[in-house]
C-alpha cells in the first residue's frame, strides 16, 4: 500500500479504539504516549511498545511545534496490529509534508523543511500516510504484530532488508529513550547533564568515536563546550555537523566523529532539535531572569536618583550606576545657556584610564566624541561613538528640555545588545528627570534662603553700653521659608526697639506675613507711635486680611537709665516670656503673656518694666527651640532656663552661640521648625 493510502480497519470484537482531543503543549506527547501504552496493553500488543511510543512522541511532538492547533488523537488496536492517527487542526498546501518520499539529504534546512519525523515513520511503521479534512490534516502510521505478514516498503524494500542495507539501525527502544529525555528541572544548571547525557546515547547510536556540544551564549564569552564525549573529534576525519537552532544571541553546533550516513545524520538532526529546544527554554528562562534583573536595577536606580536632591550629586551618582553594569565607562555632558556640552561627572572600570577619558572627551574636531555628542544633544537620538572610546550617546532630555548627553562605552568583550540598549534610554530617562528635579529644588531654595534673607536684618547695629546677638537656623527643608523673624529698630525718642516674631505656618504665604509684620512695625514706630498703638493697627491689620494667619510677638523697647542701667519696657502679644540671666548667676522669666495678633478683634498686652543692670541679660526665643523635639520629649522652656544659667557674665555673642548649639545638640533630626534666638545685654562697664 503506498503512503497516500488510508488505513486499514479491521472489525470485530477484538478491536480496541480510543479517540482524545489534547491541546497544543509540552505535556502533549506524555499525553499521547500514556493513551497509546493503555491501549496497547488492553489489545496484549507490548512487543509494539517501544516502535509506538517513539513514533506516537515523534508525530505529537512535530505537530505541537509545527501546527500549534489542538490535536485529535486516534489509537486503534486489532490482534494484527496497531494504527495511530495524530489530526490537527491548521491549513496548509498538500505538498508541504511530501508524503511518502524518503528523506535522503544531508542538509539541515531541508531535512527540518522536508519531514524529518516522517523519515523515522517510514523507517518503523508497516505502513504509513496523510489524511486531509476541510479543517486540517493528520499523519497515520500502522504496526503490525511480528509474524503477521511483512509489509513493503516503497520500492519493494521491507524493514529488514532495508536494516540491513544499512548495516543495522538502532532500536525503537533507544530511539524513544532519546526523544523522551529531558533535563533535571531541579539542578542548579541542568543543561551540561543534559546534553552530555544526549551526545553521549546519540554517538552510541551512531557508532561515533567522540562528539562535542558547543555553545555561545552571546554574553562575551565566545564559545563554550556544553558536554563532550570520548575523544576530541580530529579536524580532517570526516565529521558530522549539525548547527543548534537557537535564536539569537544563542548559537551552538552539535559535532560527532561519525560518518554522515542515511540513519545517521537524522539521528544527529533528532538529538540537535532536542537539544535545541532546551537550549531554546534556556535562553527565554535567562532572559526572563535577565529582565527580572534589570527591572529591580530600574527600580533601585530610581530610588537612589530620587534620593539626591543636589544636583551635582545626582550627576556624579549616574556614572556610578552605569559602570561596570552597562559599560566600561559613563560620561554624563550638561548643556549650558549658550548650549555649549560641559563635562559634569565621568567613570571608568579601570581608574587608571580615567585621565585618558577626560583627554579624549574634552577634544574638538569634526570627528571628535565632542562633536558626537553634540549631534545627539541637537538630534534627541541615540548616536553611535567610534574609537578609540567605542560607544554611544543619548540625550537627557526631561518635561521637553535638553539637559545634556550621557554617553556609554561598549563592554571588554561584546557590544551592547538591545536589551542593555533599552536599560541605558530607560536610566537617561529617569537620570534626566532626577537632574531636572534637583534643579527646581536647588532653584527653590535659592529663592527660599534670598527671601528668607529679605527678611531679616543683614547685620545688627553696635550700639555704646548695649550688646545685641541673634542666631537664626531655618527649618530642616532648606526649600521652605520660615515665618520666624527678629529685628532691631531705632526708636525717633533714641531708644531702640527689639523685635521677635513667629508667623503661623511656612513657605510664601508665611514669608509675606512676616513682611507684612516687619514693615508694618518699622513704619509705625518711625511715625513715633506708642508700642500699645502699634501691636492693635498691627492686630487690625492682620484681622482684616484674614487667610487664617496670626502672629506672636515680643517688643522691648531698651534705652538707657540711672545708675548704668538699661530701661526695659517690654509688651508680649501671645509670645514666650524671655529669660533674664542676671549677671551675678541665675535665671528666670518675666514679663506677661497676652493676646497673639490676627485672631481676635480686641487684644491685651500688658506691660512690663525691667530694669537690666550691668551684665543681665535677655533672652529672646521663638518655639522652635522649646518644642524641639527627640522622639516624644520637648526641649521645652525649663531646660532652656537651665541652660542659660551657666552663661551668666558671657557676652551676648557666646550666650545666643551656646544656646543654639545646646538646642540643635538636643536631637538628631534636623529641626522641624526655624529656630530663632535674639539676645540683648547691658554692656555697661
Amino acid at each position: 500500500m503506498s503512503a497516500e493510502a488510508g488505513p486499514a480497519m479491521n472489525g470485530g470484537s477484538d478491536e480496541h479504539v480510543r479517540r482524545v482531543r489534547l491541546p497544543a503543549d509540552r505535556r502533549t506527547p506524555a499525553a499521547a504516549r500514556a493513551l497509546v501504552r493503555s491501549v496497547l496493553a488492553e489489545a496484549d500488543l507490548h512487543e509494539l511498545l517501544n516502535e509506538a511510543l517513539l513514533l506516537t512522541t515523534e508525530l505529537t511532538t512535530n505537530a505541537v511545534e509545527h501546527a500549534r492547533t489542538e490535536l485529535d488523537i486516534e489509537v486503534e488496536a486489532d490482534p494484527a496490529g496497531l494504527t495511530v492517527t495524530v489530526t490537527d487542526f491548521a491549513s496548509g498546501p498538500v505538498d508541504e509534508l511530501l508524503v511518502g518520499v524518503r528523506n535522503t539529504t544531508s542538509d539541515i534546512t531541508e531535512v527540518a523543511e522536508r519531514g524529518r519525523g516522517l523519515l523515522l515513520v517510514d523507517h518503523f511503521a508497516s505502513r504509513w500516510g496523510t489524511t486531509y479534512l476541510p479543517t486540517g490534516k493528520g499523519v497515520w502510521f500502522r504496526l503490525d504484530r511480528p509474524g503477521a505478514g511483512a509489509a513493503t516498503r516503497p520500492g519493494g524494500v521491507t524493514p529488514a532488508t532495508q536494516a540491513a542495507a544499512d548495516g543495522g539501525t538502532p532500536s525503537a527502544a533507544a530511539m524513544s529513550e532519546l526523544m523522551q529525555t529531558t533535563p533535571d528541572a531541579y539542578a542548579d544548571d541542568p543543561l551540561p547533564e543534559f546534553a552530555a547525557g544526549l551526545l553521549t546515547r546519540v554517538a552510541e547510536m551512531v557508532g561515533a568515536a567522540g562528539g562535542v556540544v558547543r555553545l555561545d551564549r552571546g554574553d562575551g564569552q565566545g564559545s563554550q563546550v556544553l558536554a563532550r564525549y570520548g575523544r576530541q573529534p580530529r579536524e580532517g576525519n570526516e565529521l558530522l555537523r549539525v548547527p543548534l537552532a537557537v535564536h539569537r544571541p544563542y548559537a551552538g553546533e552539535l559535532e560527532l566523529d561519525a560518518a554522515p550516513s542515511a540513519y545517521a545524520r537524522p539521528l544527529a538532526v533528532l538529538a540537535g532539535e532536542r537539544l535545541s529546544l532546551h537550549l531554546e527554554n534556556d535562553r527565554l528562562r535567562r532572559a526572563d531572569v535577565r529582565r527580572s534583573a534589570w527591572l529591580t536595577f530600574l527600580a533601585e536606580a530610581s530610588e537612589l536618583l530620587a534620593q539626591s536632591l543636589d544636583v551635582e550629586l545626582t550627576m556624579a551618582l549616574v556614572p556610578q550606576l552605569v559602570v561596570p553594569r552597562l559599560g566600561q565607562w559613563c560620561a554624563v555632558h550638561t548643556t549650558d545657556e549658550w548650549g555649549r556640552l560641559r563635562l559634569a561627572a565621568a567613570s571608568h572600570a579601570d581608574e587608571a584610564l580615567l585621565p585618558q577619558l577626560h583627554r579624549v572627551l574634552q577634544e574638538t574636531g569634526p570627528d571628535s566624541i565632542q562633536a558626537r555628542l553634540r549631534e545627539a544633544s541637537r538630534s534627541a537620538a541615540q548616536v553611535p561613538l567610534g574609537a578609540p572610546m567605542e560607544g554611544f550617546a543619548v540625550p537627557l532630555i526631561a518635561r521637553g528640555q535638553r539637559l545634556g548627553t550621557l554617553a556609554v562605552g561598549r563592554h571588554q568583550r561584546h557590544r551592547h545588545d538591545p536589551d542593555e540598549v533599552s536599560v541605558l534610554e530607560d536610566v537617561a530617562r529617569r537620570a534626566a528627570l532626577a537632574i531636572e528635579n534637583a534643579r527646581i529644588h536647588a532653584e527653590r531654595r535659592r529663592v527660599a534662603q534670598t527671601l528668607q534673607q529679605s527678611l531679616l536684618p543683614p547685620v545688627l547695629p553696635v550700639v555704646e553700653g548695649i550688646g545685641f546677638a541673634a542666631e537664626y537656623v531655618p527649618t530642616g527643608d532648606e526649600a521652605e521659608v520660615g515665618g520666624d523673624f527678629y529685628d532691631v529698630v531705632p526708636l525717633p525718642d533714641g531708644r531702640w526697639l527689639v523685635v521677635i516674631g513667629d508667623v503661623s505656618g511656612k513657605g510664601v504665604q508665611a514669608a509675606a506675613v512676616t513682611g507684612l509684620v516687619r514693615d508694618v512695625i518699622r513704619v509705625l514706630v518711625g511715625d513715633g507711635k506708642p508700642l500699645p498703638e502699634v501691636l492693635g493697627r498691627l492686630n487690625e491689620t492682620l484681622v482684616e486680611r484674614g487667610g487664617g494667619r496670626y502672629c506672636t510677638l515680643a517688643l522691648a523697647a531698651v534705652g538707657p537709665g540711672d545708675g548704668g542701667q538699661l530701661d526695659v519696657s517690654l509688651h508680649l502679644a501671645g509670645h514666650d516670656r524671655p529669660v533674664l540671666l542676671h549677671g551675678g548667676g541665675g535665671a528666670g522669666f518675666v514679663g506677661t503673656g497676652g493676646t497673639a495678633l490676627g485672631l481676635l478683634d480686641a487684644i491685651s498686652t500688658p506691660t512690663a518694666e525691667i530694669a537690666l543692670k550691668p551684665g543681665d541679660a535677655l533672652i529672646f526665643y521663638t518655639d522652635g527651640v522649646t518644642e524641639r523635639r527627640r522622639g516624644r520629649e520637648l526641649f521645652g522652656t525649663d531646660r532652656l532656663r537651665e541652660s542659660a544659667a551657666p552663661l551668666a557674665g558671657y557676652s551676648a555673642d557666646v550666650v545666643a552661640a551656646r544656646l543654639r548649639a545646646t538646642a540643635i545638640a538636643f536631637s538628631v533630626e534636623p529641626p522641624r521648625d526655624d529656630i530663632a534666638v535674639l539676645v540683648l545685654r547691658n554692656d555697661t562697664l
